[in-house]
């Protein structure tokens, strides 16, 4: 499942069934030159808004009609659009690819999505604790404990906590808890979107924490990087590594804008 959601969040079809052999393939395709002059949000004939190329309906790679349920959200998509020069670079398109996963992928397997998104919580990043050194326990406490509070006292999820990597079991009534919160979050724009921001923090809580507007992304953002930054104080940076963190954060942006403009 998660292979398949991140062949559609880059907005690629399944073209070999070797992941070798499909990455050389994608490597070597060349970006599409852009085809339209004009882009434009229009009323769409399920109640929702699509966005228009040249008048022209723009739809995902599997040839779905791309409406959305607010005007709002199909601008996000328009502005991706509108924003590209001479060629169309999927890269700088996290709405739309987005977008796409959503409805060729997420649409037809919610269910695996949801789970997916449970399996993060069962063993979530703000339930692994250091043993030190005291900055940095101290650190993850202020950033981690109050939402671990917010998922006790507003979804009635407890979570047990652990110092290093050994597993530590979660109670099923905590993971059923937010079983049910994500069912009532099903539509595949959102799952889509809080899977993504689970898949890039490692923390389902912490998308939950974002999607329900008790933190921020930017606050969830750091949250999701405490150790990473403590690393990073102490021994310096990678500019290759943070290249890499810079075009994550632009996913984890895009996923919480959308969710903002449902």
């Amino acid at each position: 499942m998660r292979e398949l959601l991140n062949d559609l969040e880059a907005g690629r079809h399944l073209s070999d069934p070797d992941p070798v052999r499909r990455a050389q393939i994608q490597m070597k395709a060349p970006l599409p030159k852009r085809f339209y002059k004009d882009v434009s949000v229009a009323a769409g004939e399920n109640g929702g808004y699509v966005v228009k190329l040249d008048g022209r309906t723009a739809k995902t790679p599997a040839g779905t009609v791309i409406e959305l349920p607010t005007e709002t959200a199909a601008r996000l998509v328009a502005d991706e659009f509108d924003a590209q020069a001479e060629v169309i670079d999927p890269v700088t398109m996290p709405v739309m690819r987005l977008v796409n996963t959503a409805i060729d992928g997420v649409a037809r397997q919610a269910d695996a999505v949801l789970e997916d998104i449970l399996r993060f919580a069962s063993s979530d990043l703000l339930c692994y604790r250091a043993d030190g050194p005291e900055g940095l326990v101290q650190r993850q406490n202020e950033h981690w404990d109050s939402v671990l509070d917010w998922a006790r006292s507003t979804l009635g999820a407890r979570m047990n906590l652990a110092e290093g990597v050994m597993h530590v079991e979660q109670p099923r009534e905590s993971i059923g808890a937010l079983g049910v919160h994500l069912r009532g979050r099903a539509e595949p724009l959102r799952l889509a979107a809080l899977h993504v921001m689970t898949s890039l923090t490692g923390s389902a809580l912490l998308a939950l924490a974002v999607e329900a507007k008790a933190r921020n992304v930017e606050d969830a953002w750091t949250a999701a990087h405490v150790d990473e930054d403590w690393q990073i104080e102490h021994w310096g940076q990678d500019a290759e590594a943070m290249a890499r963190r810079s075009n994550r954060k632009r996913e984890m942006v895009a996923a919480a804008r959308l969710i903002e403009a449902l």
